[in-house]
């Protein structure tokens, strides 16, 4: 695979209490997303956060890996549902910092039993390269569950 650079932007205005950001998909072009301090840490109001943008980032290559697994393994899926839970919690001593990322994952795939779609799940989570970024200080749990299979 050849080497891979995106790029994101944020730029905000005010102070970080009262002030607000727009986050921007550079090598895209595909989102502009306000964000606020509030979004963050309180009610999201429509606006997103680092952990929720991290959180989806996260269940895209979780899919994207998952769906390669399974074709490699002879049972393509006709459709993949990725759920992603990220948390932020006070780590003592340390301070804020993301503790869990919680991937839930359901489809269909002609062919797979219950046990090979858990296989494949694994190998799509040990292939993923934000779970080993994740994993590198936090806990990636997988649940993967097989939607009328074998």
């Amino acid at each position: 695979m050849p080497r891979i650079v995106r790029e994101a932007t944020v730029v905000w205005e005010g102070t970080v209490s009262r002030g607000s950001g727009v986050v921007g998909a550079e090598s895209s072009g595909a989102f502009a997303l306000p964000v606020t301090i509030a979004s963050r840490i309180g009610d999201p109001g429509g606006k997103t956060s680092p952990e929720e943008l991290l959180a989806a980032a996260h269940a895209a290559c979780f899919v994207t890996s998952f769906g390669s697994e399974l074709a490699r393994a002879g049972t393509p899926p006709e459709q993949l549902q990725v759920a992603c839970t990220v948390t932020l919690d006070d780590v003592d001593g340390v301070g804020h910092r993301i503790v869990t990322s919680a991937i839930s994952a359901r489809g269909t795939a002609p062919g797979a039993d219950a046990a090979s779609f858990t296989e494949a799940a694994d190998a799509a989570d040990a292939d993923c390269p934000l779970s080993a970024l994740i994993r590198a200080s936090a806990t990636v749990t997988i649940d993967a569950t097989l939607e009328g299979g074998a």
